[in-house]
C-alpha cells in the first residue's frame, strides 16, 4: 500500500526541464509586451496613428498568447524518466 509519505519521496512536482520551459514562456511573454510599447505622442493634443500599427495590435498579442501556451505546456510536460 502506498502512503502519502511514499508519494512525497518521489521528488518535486516539476523537473528542471519544466522550469526551463517556463522560463522560455516568460521570456516570450515579455517580448510580446515589449512589442506593444510605444506609439504614443508627447503632446496630448496631437494624435499619433503609429499606435495602431500592425506590430502593436496584431503581432504582439499573438506573441503573448504563444507565451501563455508555452506556460501551459510547461505545466503539463512530463519527462520520460
Amino acid at each position: 500500500m502506498s502512503t502519502e509519505k511514499d508519494n512525497n519521496q518521489k521528488g518535486f512536482a516539476f523537473s528542471p526541464m519544466n522550469y526551463k520551459i517556463m522560463l522560455a514562456g516568460i521570456l516570450v511573454i515579455l517580448v510580446g509586451f515589449l512589442l506593444m510599447v510605444g506609439g504614443g505622442s508627447k503632446d496630448p493634443n496631437v494624435f499619433n496613428p503609429e499606435i495602431f500599427s500592425t506590430q502593436r495590435i496584431t503581432v504582439a498579442p499573438i506573441v503573448v498568447l504563444i507565451g501563455f501556451a508555452i506556460e501551459v505546456f510547461a505545466i503539463l510536460y512530463k519527462p520520460k524518466n
